[in-house]
Order: structure tokens, then sequence, then C-alpha cells
């Protein structure tokens, strides 16, 4: 019945059959090969080992092994979650003047919602404080600062302003005496200035104005709650606050300077900034002072500030490592050439600049990919992963000019970058002058980035397995469909042969066995190994 089943089938059934087996496994390769680049992983194997696994009794390894990896598992969780931590970045553009332009010319989002929600929660954190409902002002900025639509928030900001408006007109004919300074002690809200600066703003030159005018009222408040912060719990959380309020306008004002070409007014404002709140490091001012040093070439005042900044002790930035690296390179860059070096090997100086070229790759190894401009830039996000692409494209995008600056600092980059990974063959298991380079770097940035940026990975994943072996899966029926499909009386007359072969083994391994399991049973021989019945 079999071969009168096979004798009938004809040429189109195994160009039907194998060209669909071809379009089912070309489907599944393309879904496979895209979840890899969005996700990082196979889905295939994804499934098996969450879903089918524990079906099949699979046990996990380390089950045996919780007892005695308890202590070594805490530490660890702690290290990733503090090496993924995100950072504020101190070189993040103006919303309105800068993002939202790039939106309107390009009709793409630079910003994603991750980023954006860590920027409302961290205004919360920055600019509230619990009594705000006190003022009326106040309590209406902290609801917008929670408002996920830009228009909300820029509408809330202009109606803070107009009950301070309001509230000054009603109280001018109720004072008596003292009615000018008890005007100019009527607290504004500088919250709604920096809000309206940030988004509403269309240039520079307005976010600068609006800062100004958020900087009379926010110095009025903090001067007003330092005298009183010592009066109880409340009042030293308002001058927290308002702390936070002033030294975040002083420090984009002096962003706004360096943008509109006042580099040496705004490396002034930074260094005042620094003196008078030298405790408030979250900011990282430093990073945007840096900038500024290198964009007036005053290397000598980097090389300062760098001493006081990069500190073991300290935590390190991509600004840090790669500022410290180009310092290095500039003194022999100029005179570096590849094939001397390899006559004569290298100097002092230049294995100086070459080690920490080194060390900054090691820190951040997506850096190199963004100055050497092999990967496009885009505009970098308002927060950033340390030793991430995010920090990377933060670091290129205000720094690749200043490495263009100093002549050969590039080709002594492109010479050396590569060495620092036979220094660090296995970076999630060890590192050299860090810690092991953190595994998730890739998901955190991926959330950061937009959809349109591809996210540089480090190190670089190999395909999976079940990527191969769809990909050599879907190329095999193609050609088997292509060959039944040129030569439909020459497959078909393969395709039965193999059948009969594949059949008449079944059936001469069977018939073997029925028969020797027949000799058995008439001379009563005791079980024995397969392999011995066939030696019989």
């Amino acid at each position: 019945s079999v071969s009168m089943f096979l004798n009938t089938l004809t040429p189109k059934f195994y160009v039907a059959l194998t060209g669909t087996s071809s379009l089912i496994s070309g489907l599944i390769l393309i879904f496979e090969w895209w979840y890899f680049r969005k996700y990082g992983t196979s889905f295939i194997e994804q499934v098996s080992v969450s879903h089918l696994r524990p079906l099949l009794g699979g046990v996990d390894n380390n089950s045996s092994n919780n007892s005695n990896s308890s202590n070594g598992d805490s530490d660890s969780n702690r290290q990733s979650v503090s090496e993924c931590k995100v950072w504020r970045n101190p070189l993040n553009l103006f919303r309105g003047a800068e993002y939202n332009r790039y939106t309107w010319v390009t009709g793409r989002e630079p910003l994603t919602y991750y980023d954006m929600n860590l920027s409302a929660q961290d205004h919360q954190t920055f600019f509230t404080c619990d009594s705000d409902h006190l003022r009326p002002a106040d309590a209406i900025m902290q609801k917008a600062w929670r408002e996920r639509n830009p228009q909300a928030r820029i509408s809330a900001a202009h109606e803070a302003l107009e009950i301070n408006e309001i509230r000054s007109r009603v109280e001018v004919p109720l004072i008596a005496s003292s009615t000018i300074w008890e005007i100019k002690l009527l607290p504004k809200c500088a919250t709604a200035y920096i809000l309206l600066a940030e988004e509403e703003a269309t240039t520079i030159a307005e976010a600068e104005k609006l800062f100004k005018q958020a900087l009379k009222a926010g110095d009025g408040c903090y001067r007003r709650s330092q005298q009183l912060q010592h009066h109880g719990s409340q009042y030293e959380a308002q001058h927290r606050r308002d702390t936070n309020v002033l030294v975040y306008i002083k420090r984009r004002l002096a962003m706004c300077a360096r943008r509109l070409g006042r580099t040496r007014e705004a490396v002034k404002m930074m260094r005042d900034l620094m003196k008078e709140f030298p405790l408030l490091s979250m900011f990282n001012i430093h990073e945007n002072l840096l900038e500024a040093l290198l964009e007036l070439q005053a290397y000598a005042d980097v090389q300062a500030v760098l001493a006081k900044y990069d500190d073991i002790s300290l935590p390190k930035s991509a600004t840090i490592c790669y500022t410290a690296a180009l310092l290095k390179a500039r003194a022999v860059s100029d005179k570096f050439s590849p094939e001397a070096a390899s006559r004569r090997g290298l100097s002092t100086a230049e294995m100086n600049a070459v080690e920490a070229i080194h060390r900054a790759v090691e820190f951040n190894p997506h850096v190199p990919k963004y100055l050497l401009e092999m990967k496009s830039l885009i505009l970098p996000p308002e927060h950033i992963l340390k030793r991430g692409d995010s920090e990377a494209i933060a670091y290129a995008f205000f720094h690749l000019a200043h490495w263009k600056r100093v002549e050969g600092a590039l080709n002594l980059l492109h010479c050396t970058w590569e060495g620092t990974f036979r220094m660090i063959p296995y970076p999630l298991e060890k590192g050299h002058l860090f810690y092991p380079y953190p595994i998730c770097t890739e998901t955190a940035d991926r959330e950061l980035l937009p959809s349109f940026h591809e996210v540089s990975v480090y190190p670089k994943k190999e395909l999976p397995f079940f990527i191969l072996f769809t990909a050599g899966l879907c190329s095999f029926t193609a050609m088997l469909a292509l060959l039944t499909h040129q030569f439909p009386e020459l497959m078909g007359v393969f395709a039965k042969a193999m059948i009969d072969i594949f059949w008449s083994a079944e059936f001469r391994d069977w018939n073997c066995k029925s028969i020797l399991m027949h000799v058995e049973d008439e001379l009563e021989i005791p079980p024995a190994p397969q392999s011995q019945h066939f030696q019989n």
C-alpha cells in the first residue's frame, strides 16, 4: 500500500512540499532575526528554556547551590544595580530650543518615553517639597511636573505666574507703610520660569531671558529660606529645594552662554557655581567646565580640573577618561607614525598616551566608533548609562570637535583603540583597570535611545543556534524546491528511491528482531545484549 501511494505522487507534490517547507522556515528565520536584533536573544531558545524545560522535568543547576552562593548572589546583584544606574546627562540639550526643533525638521522623536519619565521624576525630586501646598503657585507647579502632555505643563506654568501677579495686585492696598518692601518679598515662582525656558522657548536666546527671570525669583527664595532653614524640618526642606532650583538655574544660564558663543563667561559662571556650592556634585558641573575649557583650548586648566576629579575614589565617566587620553595624546599625536613606531618602538610619552587610550576604551568601548565617525551620531538623551552607548553618544556629540582640533589625535586613536580588547578577552568576567563590563547596558540603552538608532552592543553576541539552524533549513529546502521544479522526473525518482531505502532498512531491522525473538523462544536462550544477538 505504501508503494502504491508513493507511485501515485506526482512531481508537483514534491515541488509544493519543498516550497512550503522553505517558505515556513524562511518566515521563522525572519522572525528570529528580528527578535534577536530587538531583544538580543532567540525567541525559540527563550520559550524552550522558560516554558518547555519545566514541562520536560528540567532542573535548574543552581538550585542545589543556593544556600552556598546566596551571599555572592546578593553582592553581584547589588553591583549590577549600581552599574546599571541611570544618570542625568550633564550636557543635556534644551527641549524647546533643540529637541523640539529636531522633531519639527525630521518628524522623529529624539527622546523616549522612558527618558522623559526619568526627567519628570528628577524635576519632582529637585523642584518640589512637602510644603508646596502652602503657596498656590508652587502647588500648581507640583502638579505640572507630573503632567505628560507638554502643552498642559506650559499652561500650568503660565497659570502659576498669573497667580503671582494677581496676588501682588491684591496685597498692595492692604499693606501699610512698608508697601514697597513687602512687594519685593512676594514670592515669584522660579520653577514656572524654568519650565517655560526648557520647553516653550524656541531659541537659546529666549531660554536665557526666561532663566534670568527665574534667577531673580530663585535667588530671593533662596535667601529667605537660608535665614529660616534652622527653624524646623519644613524650612530645611524648603531651603534644600531652593538650593537645587538656584544651582539648576545658574548651570543652565552658563550652558546658554556656552551655546551662544560666550565661552569665557560660561567658564566664569561655572567656576563661581562650583565655589559657591562645592558639595553639590549630583549635577556634575565639572563636566560642563571641561567641555568649555577644551573649547577655549585651555589645556592647562583642563589638566588642573582632571587632577581634582580623576581620582580613584570618585566615580569615573567617559568625559573624565577620554579627556585624560586626549591630553596625553596631544603631546605626541602630531609626530606619531605607526610605521615609525613599529620600527623603533614606542617612546615613554607615546606609551603613556596609548595606555590612557586603552584605559578610556576599557571604561566605555562604544566611544571610538563615534569619534572615528564609523557610526552616525544622534541627539544625546537627557539621561545616560555610564559605560553604555548612551554615554558614548553624549560624549562624542560635544567632544568630537575637540578631538578633531588636536592634530593627529584621531589617527592615534584609530591605530591603538582595538588593542584594548586583547588585554581583556573576557570583558564580562574580568576587567583590567575597571570592574568587569556590566551585562545590563544593552537593555537600558534600548530604553534610553530612540528606536531609529542602532544600539551599539559590547561584547558582540554570537548568533543563536536556532537562527543558524533555521537559515540552513531554509536554504536546504529552497534548494530542493528549485531542483524539483527544474528536474521534476529526476527528483521524483530520487525521492522514491530514498523513501524505499529508508522503508526497506526499517523493515529489515524489524524482521531481524522478530526472527531473533522467535529463536530465543524456541531455544529458551536467556536475554542478552542486542549486539550479541547480531553476532550469534
